[in-house]
């Protein structure tokens, strides 16, 4: 609960591991260390015990990078199905105090689309989280289209959120500091430049010409494009340009989150830029500790009401909540 003023708050970017599924991880994707582990498996008590101390009311569960989004279509819907129905069991358990998105098996497109559908209409999710690309392809592809036809129709978000880069990209940009600095790869720059790839090439691709509703939501005060939003969309309005209202089009279709990035004036561009009803709030737990993103959120140079919306008021109205 924010004190002041006295509102829930509702941290959408919070993150579990499935045992089924985390354990086919590979690479750069397996593993994490011991404590940061325990806590993506802990979804009981220890978990709402930490919640409670920092004051938030509710996490929206999801589950980590890659999720699905490297399994092949051969065995990924079966394996979504029993993701997404142990993570309902999950909600089941503390209904006042988590919520879910849904993995979806992106390599089969058409799977993907009846799963959010199951998990929406039957399991009572939020929307779905796809993790960076999808073996290997950006979604921004006609391919998967049909899912994000399914979002519209449904009137749910999808959460784009990062993952590894490609290792092509490792190779060209990182690999003379990913063994001094792997987190170069994750949070401290790499996932940024992977995220906001996708989010470009979405507007770029016409998908919101045809799903005039489509509602996505990216991390980490946007991935940085709020920063960029006037230099992208002044760039491609130059003379040889495809004409594209990129601007216009990120502003309607993206909705941000906070998680991960506690900055006073990285905020207030993005509600400059955005508009503070496209701002929510998240932690990006475990791999940001609780306490102190509802902390930061209580002292943001912005009035009671604003300060309401990102904690949960947006959240409600995006998410039906």
């Amino acid at each position: 609960m924010l004190k002041s003023p006295a509102c829930p708050i509702i941290a959408l970017e919070e993150h579990y591991w499935d045992a089924e599924l985390a354990a086919l991880f590979t690479g750069l994707d397996a593993g994490a260390p011991p404590a940061l582990a325990g806590r993506l498996r802990d979804t009981g008590a220890a978990r709402l015990a930490d919640m409670d101390a920092a004051g938030i009311d509710i996490q929206v569960l999801s589950h980590t990078a890659p999720s699905l989004q490297k399994i092949a279509a051969a065995d990924a819907p079966a394996l979504a199905r029993r993701v997404n129905d142990r993570l309902a069991a999950i909600v089941a358990t503390q209904p006042a105090r988590y919520a879910g998105f849904a993995a979806l098996p992106t390599s089969d497109p058409a799977a993907a689309a009846d799963e959010l559908a199951r998990c929406v209409e039957t399991l009572g999710f939020k929307g779905a989280m796809i993790h960076g690309l999808a073996e290997g392809h950006f979604i921004d592809e006609e391919r998967y289209w049909p899912i994000f036809a399914r979002a519209e129709a449904l009137d749910v978000p999808i959460y784009l959120h990062p993952a590894i880069p490609h290792p092509d990209v490792i190779e060209a940009y990182y690999k003379e500091y990913a063994k001094d600095y792997p987190v170069l790869l994750r949070a401290a720059w790499g996932y940024t430049v992977e995220a906001a790839t996708q989010a470009i090439r979405l507007v770029l691709s016409g998908v919101f010409e045809k799903h005039t509703k489509l509602k996505f939501i990216l991390g980490h005060l946007g991935e940085g494009l709020p920063f960029l939003l006037w230099r992208i969309n002044n760039g491609l309005a130059r003379p040889g340009q495809k004409p594209v209202a990129f601007r216009e089009l990120f502003s309607r279709h993206f909705w941000i989150t906070t998680s991960g990035f506690f900055s006073d004036p990285a905020l207030l561009l993005c509600v400059q830029e955005m508009g503070i009803d496209r701002i929510l709030f998240a932690v990006d737990y475990p791999f940001e500790a609780n306490a102190p993103g509802p902390a930061w959120l209580q002292t943001v140079p912005l009035c009671d009401e604003d300060k309401a919306k990102i904690a949960s008021g947006n959240a409600k109205r995006l998410l039906r909540m």
